[in-house]
């Protein structure tokens, strides 16, 4: 490496920089397999005791393949045989390797990749930047494999500590659809109807939970951020509260069904229980089912319809009767926003169906002004937002609508989408780890998971070899032999046929 350097007279730095970063894929490769060779070499080919309790002998070498950034390799590790017992390679124990030869650096970048973005951009960005080739399918397979643990890495966390904690507990929730595979193709069309979609749609279920501290609020300032949010300081309502953000927020998407987000959720929630919570909202938007169930299993919450899709409700109310354009739009949706957000729901209602019955409306008019009326009539006992603002409670699901967008609509619509109902929860359960900021210490409960699970013991394996890495002064003082011996009895095949048959 350093000869490459002082032998680059007329290199730009660009072109440096990409020799030296293949030289060190290189050098990383060969110092894997160097490793490989050293652990190989050092492990025992006497009698192996299987979990069962039988002994089997050391019969040859077996070849395993490994998946590292570095690239493919390939080494030889020693195989242990009985007929009738069965095979075993402990020293794919002692690695911690997985079953298939993906490394776990491997695994949990493309996991965390592939979350992002499509998994044909990762593969290429792989091939791009590392030199090695990783199908869709294969990256497809790895997020699948590694979704596995996340209920359970969930439901062993500990509960936020109350002392960081707030004092309001706040759920919500909400549904994005994700476009699927059709169970049976559609007839192919030349142009479709009005209406119509190459694919149909399932619902995925986002729900959230946080505690966040009280912020007081009067509807004139609300009414001004909303309708003058570049108001100067001198013209705009007095300053509330400095904002707060929520705390230990944990999102969730799921396609299993309303029923199974809201029981999951239940759990969840439990463990954000405590003497310092004060208050409990559910914050969703007019969607019946969704209220019922926050009803069914949150009886101690305070349910709350999202402000912001009540006042989308008198939006549409002034397009129908003064149309888009209209100067005065704006002014009575401005002077109706103020009436709800000071609990006066009931006038607003009675203005509604006043405009609705006025002889000079049209029917189409009269359609929408009786929908909204009835949508805020059906409504009206969860939306006391005077109450809710003096609480210093939120009145908005911002939370979950973000994330709604950023979780499901941003991965899973991306363009010519399709998924598969397993395809589609295993990714969202990755993303919720990654959106909850929990993606470390996910992989490190994983691949403890894995790790037992393959090997039937209890622990997450041996320390990895960066732990055990010498300093500097070690490497000079104590170089690692360089001569070939390390290395060519162990990854050069068996000796016989006759033999590589025996280790096969």
């Amino acid at each position: 490496m350093l000869s490459y350097v002082k032998a680059s007279h007329t290199a730009t730095a660009d072109e440096m920089e990409r020799g030296l970063f293949r030289r060190l894929l290189s050098l990383g490769a060969r110092l894997m397999l160097l490793f490989f060779a050293l652990r190989t070499a050092q492990a025992p080919r006497t009698e192996y005791r299987l979990v069962s309790g039988e002994t089997v002998p050391y019969i040859g070498e077996r070849r395993r393949q490994y998946f590292s950034i570095f690239g493919k390799l390939a080494f030889w590790r020693p195989y242990f045989y009985r007929s009738g017992s069965g095979g075993a390679t402990p020293l794919d124990q002692e690695l911690a390797l997985g079953e298939d030869c993906y490394s776990d650096l491997v695994r949990e970048l493309t996991g965390y990749f592939g979350v992002g973005s499509t998994y044909a951009k990762v593969a290429e960005c792989f091939a791009h930047i590392l030199g090695i080739h990783l199908s869709t399918q294969a990256i497809s397979d790895v997020v699948a494999e590694d979704a596995v643990d996340v209920e359970d890495f969930y439901a062993q966390q500990a509960p936020p500590p109350s002392a960081s904690e707030a004092s309001l507990l706040v759920i919500q929730a909400d549904g994005k659809g994700v476009p699927m595979v059709r169970d049976t193709p559609a007839a192919p069309k030349v142009r479709l109807g009005k209406g119509e979609k190459h694919s149909r749609k399932k619902e995925a279920i986002v729900t959230g939970v946080y505690t966040i501290a009280p912020q007081v609020r009067t509807p004139e300032r609300v009414v001004a951020n909303l309708f003058h949010p570049k108001a100067t300081p001198d013209t705009a309502a007095p300053s509330a509260q400095a904002p707060t953000a929520p705390q230990a927020k944990r999102l969730w998407a799921t396609l299993d069904g309303k029923d199974a987000a809201f029981e999951r959720l239940v759990l969840q929630v439990a463990n954000y229980e405590g003497t310092h919570i004060q208050h409990r909202i559910a914050l969703t938007d007019g969607a019946t089912a969704l209220q019922d169930r926050v009803q069914a299993h949150f009886p101690t919450f305070t349910l709350v319809l999202d402000f912001i899709h009540a006042n989308e409700k008198l939006w549409g109310a002034a397009n129908a009767l003064f149309g888009e354009s209209a100067p005065q739009r704006t002014p009575w949706v401005e002077t109706q926003t103020q009436a709800m957000l000071e609990g006066r729901t009931t006038q607003i209602i009675s203005t509604l169906r006043q405009l609705a019955a006025a002889p000079t409306v049209t029917t189409g008019q009269q359609a929408m002004l009786t929908n909204v009326a009835n949508y805020f009539e059906r409504n009206a006992a969860y939306m006391h937002y005077d109450q809710y603002l003096a609480n210093g409670w939120p009145i908005a699901s911002g939370v979950i609508e973000g994330a709604c967008r950023h979780l499901v609509k941003d991965r899973c619509e991306l363009s010519g989408m399709r998924w598969t109902k397993d395809g589609a929860e295993h990714l969202l359960r990755l993303r919720s780890v990654v959106e909850n900021g929990d993606w470390p210490a996910y992989q490190q409960f994983h691949q403890a998971q894995r790790y037992q699970r393959l090997y039937k013991v209890p622990g997450s394996g041996p320390a990895l070899p960066e732990s055990h890495i010498l300093s500097d002064a070690d490497l000079l003082s104590n170089p690692l032999p360089a001569h070939r011996a390390f290395i060519m009895p162990i990854i050069v095949p068996p000796r016989s046929a006759h033999h590589h048959k025996r280790a096969a």
